[in-house]
């Protein structure tokens, strides 16, 4: 086996042009196999840093909800309910909504996520929601603003770190922030605010009070979320789907990888990378094959198997995966940087998908290798000859 290295090494170092056009497609094929895993996977995450960062292990949502970005109201009655039970330490109502926050420079409008609960409990642990920060919620009309949010809301961490007052105009009220925190972009919004329940109902005056989104149940040490989640379904009404706090995070992942295209894309545009690996390896391979089918005839006419070809060929298609791969991991690496200062979105390279792409690279450089390996099947050096 050690000794076909250095003759398939040759094979390929024979036409220069031709093995950098093949570095150049896997290469190719790498980076859009990692720039569409990395979106897919910082979609995913970025849509569930909320849920991940909530105090709290039953979470309480209407039945009608299909996600952040789409979630219905229920009465807060219910939620209360769960007080009912023993094991049930405390119960936390949450309000959410979208609504348009005016850029305080430019005047131009934008979507954001408003968070709303009562400041007396901290049940987001998120960096900046601190008892300080939640203690000036209690002001009227003051929010706490993401300062990882894109820029087009306007210089607003700037100007705060600099000791300034800041006010903007939230759904054509009037606030000040009191206060930094960090939750991030989202595919669902580009910005999030944070405020009390009270100052909630102010910026959406017609919202009626106890109408809420979202019910955080917390429990006592020691007891079983499963469990209580169970009765709950027993005891709650069917209207209201009672989710333990995993559940709720893949309730809300399952949305986006199912129910909307966005993860279907970023899926076909892996397979679509694959596939143009794979046929552009094909190529050269299928090539580097005719051009030296006569030395191969000739191989097979003095003893030499087919599957010691295949090895050869395959060596080669080895060689290209593992040098072709280098410059693609590293190419997505700055593509990642690139795009996460672009969009704010989560887009890190991790171990497990640099594994998996070089493991799909040899796959795909294999097939590749099978396929064009065919031609020598039938070669007869009587005819070649």
């Amino acid at each position: 086996m050690l000794q076909k290295i250095p003759l398939a090494w040759l094979q390929l170092t024979r036409e220069k042009t031709r093995l950098a056009i093949a570095l150049a497609g896997i290469a190719f094929a790498d980076i859009l196999m990692f720039m569409q895993l990395g979106f897919r996977d910082s979609l995913y995450y970025s849509n569930v840093r909320f849920h991940q960062s909530l105090q709290g292990d039953i979470v309480l949502i209407s039945r009608q909800s299909t996600a952040l970005l789409a979630m219905k109201s229920f009465s807060q009655r219910r939620l209360y309910k769960a007080l009912d039970l023993q094991q049930v330490q405390s119960v936390h109502p949450i309000y959410l909504d979208y609504t348009s926050w005016k850029n305080p420079v430019n005047g131009i409008p934008r979507n954001l996520l408003v968070i709303g609960f009562n400041p007396e409990s901290k049940i987001l642990n998120l960096t900046g929601v601190n008892q300080t920060n939640l203690n000036n919620l209690k002001q009227p009309d003051v929010v706490l603003f993401d300062k990882t949010s894109r820029q087009e809301y306007g210089p607003i961490s700037r100007e705060f770190e600099k000791g300034k007052t800041v006010k903007a105009e939230v759904r054509r009220r009037l606030v000040r922030v009191a206060g930094l925190f960090t939750l991030g972009a989202s595919f669902g919004a580009d910005g999030n605010l944070i405020t009390s329940d009270v100052n909630f109902l102010r910026i959406f005056n017609s919202r009626q009070r106890g109408l809420i989104q979202i019910g955080l149940i917390k429990l006592k040490p020691g007891v079983d979320s499963n469990l209580v989640k169970r009765t709950l379904k027993g005891y709650l009404k069917d209207d209201i789907r009672v989710l333990t706090k995993q559940e709720f995070i893949d309730f809300e992942r399952n949305y986006w990888a199912t129910n909307t295209a966005i993860g279907f894309i970023f899926s076909l545009g892996t397979v679509m990378g694959f596939i143009v690996g794979t046929v552009i390896v094909y190529q050269i391979l299928y090539t580097e094959v005719a051009d030296h089918l006569a030395e191969y005839a000739t191989l097979k006419a003095i003893g030499y198997t087919q599957k010691y070809l295949l090895t050869v060929i395959l060596q080669e298609a080895l060689i290209l995966a593992l040098i072709g791969y280098l410059p693609g991991i590293a190419s997505a690496l700055f593509l990642y940087q690139q795009a996460r200062a672009a969009t704010l979105l989560p887009i890190f390279m991790t171990l497990s998908r640099a594994f998996g792409v070089l493991v799909i690279t040899i796959f795909m450089c294999f097939t590749s290798g099978v396929i064009a390996v065919r031609k020598l099947r039938y070669a007869d050096p009587a005819d070649i000859f």
